[in-house]
């Protein structure tokens, strides 16, 4: 695949992520606290579950589109651009698994508690944060392409 497709690809990829990322900030995250105790369970399972489609598959298919475009990218744009653009989706990648999925699991464990989910929000600025700024690299690098 030609470069500019495959930037172009990540890019788009790159803003639809950080567009879901920016809504569950602001949005969906602060709102779980809104959630009444007694309906939190079933709403916190209906979430992670319909995120796991908007989030899953679009993520699994962004890391390997950031390390082709790593490798492909590397000849032309030096490794700054290249494999920064790869480390901010490592760092997504780290954050979910290792600081996100845990409050998750104790959010789905122990139900509402304003403590975890506070946690939550506070934390998932890492992501929020990582993917504006893999959204920021990928612009660049694209405007920087076709001037």
């Amino acid at each position: 695949m030609p470069l500019p497709r495959l930037l172009l690809l990540n890019f788009t990829l790159a803003a639809y992520l950080t567009g879901v990322i920016w809504m569950v900030q602001l949005v969906t995250y602060p709102a779980l606290a809104l959630v009444g105790k007694p309906e939190f369970a079933r709403y916190h399972a209906a979430h992670t579950q319909g995120m796991g489609w908007v989030v899953g598959a679009p993520m699994v298919l962004e890391l390997a589109l950031a390390a082709w475009l790593a490798w492909a990218a590397y000849p032309t744009w030096g490794a700054g651009p290249a494999l920064g653009q790869l480390a901010l989706v490592l760092a997504v990648w780290a954050a979910t698994f290792f600081i996100s999925v845990p409050f998750h699991n104790r959010l789905a464990t122990t139900g509402y508690d304003y403590i975890t989910i506070d946690g939550l929000v506070r934390t998932n600025w890492l992501r929020t944060l990582a993917w504006t700024a893999r959204a920021a690299l990928l612009g660049w690098m694209l405007w920087k392409g076709v001037g």
